[in-house]
């Protein structure tokens, strides 16, 4: 038997955790909640996959997962000690996701009102996933004042919680899931 990589560490058992780069903060940090909430959000994506849909559909979240993760190493990675090395984040991936918004709209009823979320179970992990989603922009934008470079992820999540509202709204579509409309 080779030698044993372990999971643990014991690094982080008095709250402190390493950015990329490795400069020790406290895990309540506000760029570890960034790229924490980042990380929950590509979980709950990956638990859309995990349904019975469109294969399209599934292959165009594990794109939204492996985005996520280039995402979440620019959130971790330490100004103190930049990485020369993250793999780019790109605009065209902000296009990619507007593409599909509008390819699904087009198969959908016009929007009059507000649609309470639910319906359909995969529905409603496209909502948990796209509340998430906001979640984790608003914690970004509260962490990167003064930091330019996070301004296109936060750009990307923002055009990502439309993608899930409006795949939401085609996945009750494409399985007889009723909407009910929120009228005041």
């Amino acid at each position: 038997m080779g030698s044993e990589r372990k999971i643990y560490t014991k690094t982080g058992d008095l709250g402190e955790t390493s950015l990329l780069g490795g400069t020790r903060v406290m895990k309540s940090h506000g760029q570890v909640e960034a790229y924490g909430t980042i990380d929950e959000l590509n979980s709950y994506i990956g638990l859309i996959g995990d349904q019975d849909i469109d294969a399209h559909y599934k292959l165009v979240l594990q794109n939204i997962q492996k985005t996520l993760f280039v995402a979440e190493a620019w959130v971790a990675a330490d100004q103190e000690h930049p990485h020369n090395n993250l793999p780019e984040f790109k605009e065209g991936n902000i296009s990619q996701l507007e593409t599909e918004i509008d390819e699904m709209n087009q198969a959908l009823p016009e929007l009059i009102h507000f649609i309470l979320p639910g319906g359909n179970t995969t529905v409603s992990y496209c909502h948990i996933a796209r509340t998430v989603c906001r979640r984790a922009e608003r914690t970004l934008i509260r962490f990167s004042i003064n930091r330019l470079e996070n301004d296109i992820i936060i750009k990307y999540l923002n055009r990502l919680s439309d993608y899930l509202f409006v795949l939401a709204r085609k996945i009750a579509k494409d399985l007889g899931a009723k909407e009910t409309s929120w009228i005041p």
